[in-house]
């Protein structure tokens, strides 16, 4: 698979074992990894944070292997969703820390290049969210006032 910005494949990364179901040593109580879920969105971890700590701390390394949701599901069911999804909201911090950077630093093209690259990648996910129902119809990303989105 080629990279979206580059004329070359990426290099290929570890894959997880194929399972259909949870290994025999991994913690499978359904109610308590679903409390644990909620109280880490409630502190303020995101998505995959609490999947990361599931895995480090709770003895669970397929959070959809055990419940068979994801945890985005499961935080959808209990009304914990965050308005942004996630990648979303990690490529318009990017973007704003790029800004940042060339506020200061006016003749970085790399970087300026890279801004270019990410705001693409951020229309593109709007595209996405739009048309799947994820993000409002009249939703749109807007580098002067992404930093409110933000903040909510």
């Amino acid at each position: 698979m080629a990279r979206i910005h580059a004329r070359r494949r990426g290099d290929s990364g570890s894959v997880r074992p194929h399972r259909t179901e949870a290994p025999s040593w991994s913690n499978t109580d359904v109610k308590a990894i679903e409390k644990v879920i909620i109280d880490l969105k409630k502190e303020g971890y995101s998505s995959s944070r609490i999947g990361l700590v599931l895995r480090d701390r709770y003895g669970v390394p397929d959070v959809k292997l055990v419940m068979g949701k994801r945890i985005d599901q499961i935080l959808e069911e209990n009304g914990l969703q965050s308005e942004i999804p996630e990648d979303l909201r990690n490529l318009i911090v990017k973007s704003l820390g790029l800004r940042k950077h060339l506020i200061e630093n006016k003749n970085d093209l790399h970087n300026k290049r890279q801004l270019q690259l990410t705001e693409s990648k951020v229309r593109r996910l709007v595209r996405y969210y739009v048309s799947s129902g994820r993000l409002p119809s009249d939703w749109s990303y807007k580098p002067e006032t992404a930093e409110i989105l933000l903040s909510r």
